[in-house]
């Protein structure tokens, strides 16, 4: 072959390398999860997407361009529940080695894209989120109107305890060493839960998550606010990079993180009136706004704190009689879940799914349901002691006599502490003669 033909059969095979590099990007699948008040559309990809998008409006769509990359042979259809996506299709590409997506939306969106580098069982990932303000607004009327409802049939309102499954959708949380998705347990005990709360007269629940789908970790604490929850658990399991660390264990947030959000509520005025309700109103106009802010922000966190301490430590106590340990005490840590000022929270770690006999417990209806009973049971025990004014508990606290049943390292000074009475009159009302107390004595409580 002469040079020329040499030089040409190099061209061609540079130019045919360029365009196999140009169009490198396989999409491995579309995968669509719709959540009530979002749909989350996510594309498997064999190497890190380079993307742009923009919104067209009448009719309301969004653009999606994937550069390098080719079709598909099958787009996957929308669901039609919760559906904010009427179709995806392809369109003209901007240019020969692109492909353009276009999603046909029913209305207006906030539209959220962004790239997820591989965990887990996924490669590189697109994920393109779509949030419809209009069915998040409506769906958080509809449960306060369901709460109102059932309050009025109560005279006393219920005490609204917010759920909160961890992960879901394409999160999928701690993977079991047999594939076990975290996301699975954690909604599975969440129903039980769900279903032993609202079997209880004078308390609801509220679920943060009810399928599998995507709830971004930074608004949980915020759609529980929506819900007006008393109280946030929020469920996990465990994982370890080897299979040994077993046990269950309890969190609260800690008093670092708590200072923190406290700062960033302060610095966000428009935020106040959220948090603070009516007495926004009264300090928004004062020289001495912020200190006044603080100083109540501070009582809210002081008592949401304390309160989910308190939690904490009658559920480390339940949770003991049924599952082994990781922790003996209520452990702080800095859990964005658990950050909010005016709704006390615990999360609880199950167990360990990276431990194979714990996987197993986990998947277990029989565990699963001992799990549920011990969180239901401390945070019932603590409402009945502790109830809001105004809730069907505290009506019933003051017709029927207080009882308290002593655990191990309580004393007299305590109980007098945790409830609000003096030691004398826990003396008197038990006609107890000594500060002795034993295991397993039963005290009546007085009103304090």
């Amino acid at each position: 072959m002469s040079r020329i033909g040499y030089k040409c059969l190099t061209l061609l095979i540079i130019w045919l390398s360029s365009q196999s590099a140009l169009a490198s990007n396989t999409i491995n699948s579309i995968r669509v999860w719709p959540s009530p008040d979002s749909t989350r559309v996510v594309f498997d990809l064999k190497e890190k997407p380079d993307f742009s998008y923009f919104m067209l409006k009448n009719p309301t769509r969004l653009v999606v361009d994937l550069e390098h990359a080719n079709k598909i042979d099958t787009l996957p259809s929308i669901p039609q529940k919760h559906q904010i996506v009427t179709k995806l299709r392809y369109s003209k590409a901007k240019n020969s080695h692109s492909v353009r997506f276009v999603f046909e939306l029913t209305g207006a969106v906030k539209p959220v894209v962004f790239a997820l580098a591989p965990a887990g069982p996924y490669q590189h990932r697109l994920v393109v989120d779509l949030y419809d303000k209009s069915q998040t607004s409506a769906a958080a009327e509809i449960a306060h109107n369901n709460s109102v409802i059932k309050r009025q049939l109560d005279q006393e309102r219920d005490i609204v305890i917010a759920i909160d499954a961890g992960h879901g959708g394409e999160d999928p949380g701690s993977i079991g060493p047999s594939g076990t998705y975290e996301k699975d347990i954690t909604l599975q005990i969440a129903k039980r839960l769900e279903r032993m709360i609202d079997n209880e007269r004078g308390m609801i629940s509220r679920m943060i998550r009810r399928g599998d789908y995507f709830v971004n970790l930074n608004t949980r604490t915020h759609r529980a606010r929506q819900k007006k929850a008393d109280f946030l658990v929020s469920i996990h399991a465990d994982a370890f990079t080897s299979p040994q660390p077993h046990g269950a264990s309890v969190w609260v947030l800690s008093l670092r993180r708590a200072n923190s959000e406290i700062g960033k509520w302060l610095e966000d005025k428009e935020k106040h009136s959220e948090l603070l309700g009516g007495a926004a109103g009264v300090i928004k106009d004062t020289a001495n706004e912020k200190y006044l802010a603080q100083a109540l922000l501070d009582m809210s966190m002081d008592h949401s704190m304390k309160t989910g301490f308190n939690v904490a430590q009658e559920m480390v106590y339940e949770l003991k009689k049924v599952a082994k340990l990781h922790k003996k005490i209520p452990q702080a840590a800095s859990f964005g879940v658990l950050k909010s000022p005016d709704i006390p929270s615990i999360l609880v770690e199950t167990g360990f799914i990276s431990n194979p006999r714990e996987e197993r417990l986990l998947k277990s209806a029989h565990y699963q349901e001992q799990l549920a009973k011990a969180m239901f049971t401390s945070i019932k025990s603590y409402y009945l002691q502790n109830p809001p004014d105004d809730s069907l508990f505290a009506k019933l606290k003051n017709q029927y006599p207080t009882k308290h049943k002593v655990r191990p390292g309580e004393s007299l000074s305590l109980l007098a502490s945790r409830y609000g009475v003096s030691v004398s009159k826990l003396k008197k009302i038990n006609q107890l003669e000594s500060n002795t107390l034993f295991i397993g004595q039963e005290l009546a409580i007085p009103q304090s």
